[in-house]
């Protein structure tokens, strides 16, 4: 029997911008210690949180599965913070952040249980029929802000998610085996490639390949291997005719 969402109000959340599409899912894990410490932040609008900035997501799932409501959707969180996707700033304005509970990279990053997973594959599911996700805007944290966030991290199940209909996990083809091994010759054609898919210019290459291989590979490194190229190839080639 599914576990029915819990609300948990946050007060830190505004208006979106006048007839805003949300067309985005952001994932986060959320770096700290314990659920109940991630719940406590997420909601906590005291003076002490002002003065370090306040935050928030619309949804926080824990380690078992259990679903935590904190923003309404059509309310802007505060998850996002300074952030870049294919032109885009300020990705609070069109998205839905959840937060999946995990110690991350700084206190014993893990794997993500599956019944945290089926939990955030059903919820994402729902939200699409609500919303029209486009599934190259199914993110982690770290597609948005390179280099200055590294979440959900290599350890998250991208290709699950997809499988269940939500995002993509592609599978390159023959032709993009020479184009990636082009864009592997030089670093300015490599970052064109990433640059075209999404991820923002301004960004530093290494930082940029690190939130690709974190998606799409599997991977902490800051360098693309010939496969995981060719799917930054597949993916170029696809979805953005």
């Amino acid at each position: 029997m599914k576990s029915p969402v819990i609300l948990n109000p946050s007060d830190n959340y505004d208006d979106r911008p006048f007839k805003t599409i949300i067309d985005t899912i952001i994932i986060h894990y959320t770096g700290m210690a314990t659920a109940e410490e991630a719940l406590e932040r997420l909601c906590d609008s005291s003076d002490a949180a002002v003065a370090r900035g306040r935050v928030s997501a619309h949804y926080m799932i824990d380690e078992e599965g259990r679903t935590f409501a904190l923003v309404d959707e059509r309310d802007r969180a505060w998850h996002a913070g300074v952030s870049y996707w294919r032109g885009r700033k300020n990705l609070n304005d069109t998205s839905i952040g959840i937060e999946l509970v995990n110690p991350g990279h700084e206190f014993e990053y893990r794997p993500f249980p599956r019944a945290q997973m089926d939990a955030l594959l059903s919820l994402c599911k729902n939200i699409c029929k609500r919303h029209p996700i486009n599934p190259a805007f199914v993110l982690g944290h770290s597609d948005i802000a390179p280099g200055r966030k590294s979440d959900p991290g290599e350890k998250f199940n991208w290709r699950l998610l997809a499988r269940g209909g939500v995002g993509l996990w592609p599978q390159a083809e023959s032709e993009d085996y020479p184009r990636a091994q082009m864009y592997l010759s030089s670093q300015t054609t490599l970052k064109g490639a990433l640059v075209r898919w999404g991820y923002n210019p301004d960004a530093d290459l290494q930082d940029i390949c690190r939130s690709f291989n974190h998606h799409f590979g599997k991977s902490d490194a800051d360098t693309l291997t010939w496969e995981v190229a060719a799917t930054l190839s597949y993916l170029n080639r696809t979805y953005l005719k």
